[in-house]
């Protein structure tokens, strides 16, 4: 097993975040051990240049992890994520493990694919040994520390570490860092229909309405809560309330209309930031939120605040 995996990631706050928060930079000596046409696969290893030495390697000799739980990926967000690429370059290394025949991604596919998409070469990589359990556990808890994965992509990620490496639900509760309840509670998710699993996927349903979902005995039953959550916009505590047969009287403020100055500044600020700008106004202040969708990305916007120093 992977060691102390709860240690890592951003569990340890926020200087994990910028712990390789600077862009690449490949020393001579490593770049003539970058592997090439010439090169095998054998001189460019890790065992050449250091455990944590970052190696170019081709994108044709890199293949996606065939346990990687993610399995929707927004290609709205990988066309940011490349263009931002192109501009800054890939700011953390992909970790993989040598294949058969080349290398396998442990955690970066997001990376991996937008730098297809920028339609660069090469990408940097760190070389790790890691065994097939272990490399199942690294890319379920990279995105699940993340939050990545849908809870439909969570629950399976965690079935199959289960059913594969014939794991208690203690076990993997261990492993992932996850409580026991909450393993359990993930799993159930998956005795949904299809039609409900991937209103959750889809986020139009939280965990939360799920569970309200599952108390109630019959698909049938089920699925009509689910779109009656939808179409009324209920709160997981009226779909409580629905699913113990208890009457639920919903009324629901209409939202007030954006300032027209606010919505232009909002605007602006996306252009030049190039996310989506959220300003919440009141009568002593307010803020301003804006969206980011990974660590690259959460980086580069903080690389833009620094320049106003």
């Amino acid at each position: 097993m992977a060691k102390d995996p709860k240690k890592r990631g951003l569990g340890m706050g926020l200087g994990a975040l910028f712990e390789n928060s600077n862009p690449v930079e490949i020393t001579p000596a490593v770049r003539e051990k970058s592997p090439s046409n010439k090169k095998s696969q054998k001189e460019a290893s890790k065992d050449d240049l250091g455990e944590n030495a970052i190696l170019y390697i081709g994108l044709n000799d890199i293949k996606p992890n065939a346990n990687q739980p993610r399995k929707n990926f927004d290609e709205e967000k990988i066309e940011d994520l490349a263009n931002s690429i192109l501009e800054h370059g890939i700011i953390q290394p992909i970790i993989v493990r040598k294949a058969k025949v080349g290398y396998e991604i442990v955690a970066g596919e997001r990376r991996f694919r937008a730098a297809r998409k920028a339609k660069l070469k090469k990408v940097p990589c760190i070389v790790r040994d890691f065994s097939d359990e272990e490399n199942m556990l690294i890319a379920i808890i990279e995105n699940m520390q993340r939050e990545d994965l849908d809870p439909i992509e969570e629950a399976e990620g965690i079935n199959q570490m289960i059913e594969t490496f014939n794991l208690t639900q203690e076990q993997v509760s261990k492993s992932i860092g996850k409580s026991r309840p909450h393993i359990s509670n993930t799993l159930r998710l998956l005795t949904l229909s299809d039609e409900i699993k991937e209103m959750l996927s889809r986020g139009e349903i939280s965990p939360g309405h799920a569970r309200a979902i599952l108390s109630v005995n019959g698909d049938g039953k089920r699925l009509a809560l689910a779109k009656k959550i939808v179409e009324e916009g209920l709160s997981v505590r009226e779909a409580e309330k629905i699913s113990s047969g208890k009457a639920v009287k919903k009324t629901r403020p209409k939202p007030r209309p954006k300032n027209k100055e606010i919505a232009w500044v909002e605007e602006e600020l996306k252009e030049i930031l190039g996310t989506k700008v959220n300003i919440v106004a009141s009568k002593k202040g307010g803020t301003i939120e804006l969206e980011y969708y990974s660590v690259e990305e959460l980086n580069r916007l903080i690389d833009i605040l620094r320049m106003l120093k």
